[in-house]
């Protein structure tokens, strides 16, 4: 079992391989089971890539702000400890609308998600403050990918 961490158009990946047996091989990708069919790849458990990781840096505790604006274009401050906002479904991050120490309420819209041409309004799960978000507008995400925490 390997653990690398990846990061596609700006957004964090962890990924464990499992195994490889010929050419299947058994990952987990931010918590979410695949099993990937690899063609014409020479890859198996001995010869796996020798990649350098490193590890996401913490997110250091924010304080709490005054209601501010929403950010259109918020940079990731990383996931956060708390209550993870996780997509629905893969698309692309087109608009958040919280900031890092803005108070939300439960089924508050927090970002909005594109997938198959339709906007997809992402509401928060729980009461609490953002202590974390883990994209930026722009970003692609797979299903079960951490938008953001809540705390």
């Amino acid at each position: 079992m390997k653990q690398y961490k990846y990061k596609v158009n700006g957004a964090q990946y962890d990924v464990t391989i499992n195994e490889i047996q010929g050419q299947l091989a058994k990952v987990v990708v931010n918590g979410i089971p695949f099993d990937v069919e690899m063609q014409n790849s020479q890859l198996s458990e001995d010869n796996l890539p020798n990649v350098t990781t490193t590890a996401a840096p913490a997110a250091a505790p924010a304080a709490p702000v005054a209601a501010a604006p929403a950010a259109t274009e918020a940079a990731p401050s990383g996931a956060g400890e708390g209550t993870p906002v996780k997509a629905p479904l893969p698309g692309v991050v087109t608009k958040i609308n919280v900031s890092v120490g803005q108070q939300v309420k439960k089924g508050e819209n927090v970002l909005v998600l594109e997938a198959m041409k339709m906007e997809n309004n992402i509401a928060a799960e729980a009461d609490g403050t953002v202590s974390g978000i883990a994209v930026k507008a722009g970003d692609s995400v797979l299903e079960g990918a951490v938008l953001l925490t809540i705390a």
